[in-house]
Formats: C-alpha cells, structure tokens, sequence
C-alpha cells in the first residue's frame, strides 16, 4: 500500500473510516486502543454509525529500554509475551513478573477512569473493531484482542491507519481480519506517519468517550 502521512489522528479516523465502509457490520462496536487510539476510534464509530467505547492494554518494555515492547498486558487477562524477543534478549517472563504488576495496575487504574461507573460495552455476538492509530510490534494489540476475544465477539477486526507490514502479519494470527490504510516497508515508528502526533491524555479519552 502507498505510504502517507497523515496530518493528525482524526485525519487518520478519517481515511480508516473509508476503508471500514466497504463492508457490512452486524452491531458494530469500535474500541479505541487507549490512549492512541481513541481519536481515530471516535471518527471511524461516528463515520460507521457505530458504538464507541475504549480498551486498555500496557506495553512492558524490556529492562532499560521501556519503549522496546517485550510483552503487554491488560486489566484482567493474561500478559502476552513476544517469545522470540525474549529469546533474543535472553529474557524470561519470570524476569519481568516486577514491570508486568506495575503495568496491570496503571491499566487497571486506566480502564476504571475512562468506565466511569459505566457497566462494560456488551460483546458477545457483535462485530467489534479494535482501533489503534498505528501498529509498531502488535505486543499491545495482541494482548487487547485476547482479551476481547474471550468475550466472544461474532466477529473481529483489528484497524488502523499505519501497520508494520510484519506487525500486521503478526496480529492478523489473532483477529478474524486486520484493515490498514497503509503499510509502508519504511517503517520505524508510528509517530513519523502523522504531522501531528501529540500524546493523548486520559481527559482526551474522556472527553471523546462522553461527547
């Protein structure tokens, strides 16, 4: 797919939107990946006439390099390792049980903000689309689309604006289906495929999730 950059999140709701159009969805509901994901979620629920509500997964980063996802966790379920990184860096789960607590509870302390008191979005039986606004490694959705998958959706569908090509792959083993707009061979980060591409904050979330 041809690479762009998009000019910030919504514009990447925007044109992930228009891919998601060309099917039909049985009782859609779109997650937004927080934070990240949530502004692209919000325009693609809105764009599709479809729930909107948030997921929550943390990255666990290897000892001295946090931004280099080993493995992810969310709320409730099991953390999710990637095995050959842990091999490659001669890891064990066991090594990281320290940073898997700490990230469990900043996601938990996260998923009980942005419910605010609401019961959890029903999903069993629904077409559900998880939403990220880009995929790196695919450590954090893995671990999110677990998590959904134990719900029993009737459907789904992991979407975002910018993939990895073998992140895509990677995550393709977990969804029923992967929609990306692009997934340039160039890729390094997902912040160099937006202009703008300042952090979410959990009022951001809030303020999307309750408009």
């Amino acid at each position: 797919m041809a690479a762009r950059v998009f000019a910030d999140r919504a514009d990447g709701g925007r044109c992930l939107a228009d891919e998601l159009r060309r099917r039909g969805w049985t009782d859609p509901l779109v997650l937004g990946l927080a934070r990240g994901g949530v502004p692209v979620a919000a325009v693609v629920a809105r764009r599709l006439g479809a729930d909107l509500d948030v997921a929550v997964a943390r990255k666990i980063g290897a000892p001295g390099r946090r931004e280099y996802g080993v493995g992810a966790v969310t709320p409730d379920g099991p953390a999710s390792y990637d095995e050959a990184a842990l091999h490659a860096l001669g890891l064990t789960a066991a090594r990281l049980a320290r940073a898997e607590a700490r990230e469990r509870a900043e996601a938990r302390r996260r998923f009980r903000r942005y419910r605010a008191g609401r019961p959890p979005a029903v999903l069993t039986g629904r077409d559900v689309i998880l939403v990220d606004d880009g995929l790196a490694t695919g450590v954090t959705a893995t671990a999110a689309l677990r998590e959904v998958r134990a719900a029993r959706p009737r459907t789904l569908v992991f979407a975002t604006p910018v993939a990895a090509p073998e992140a895509a792959d990677r995550v393709g083993a977990e969804a029923d289906d992967v929609v990306c707009v692009a997934e340039p061979p160039g890729f390094r980060a997902v912040g160099q495929w937006y202009a703008d591409f300042h952090q979410t904050s959990d009022d951001d979330v809030l303020d999307l999730l309750f408009r």
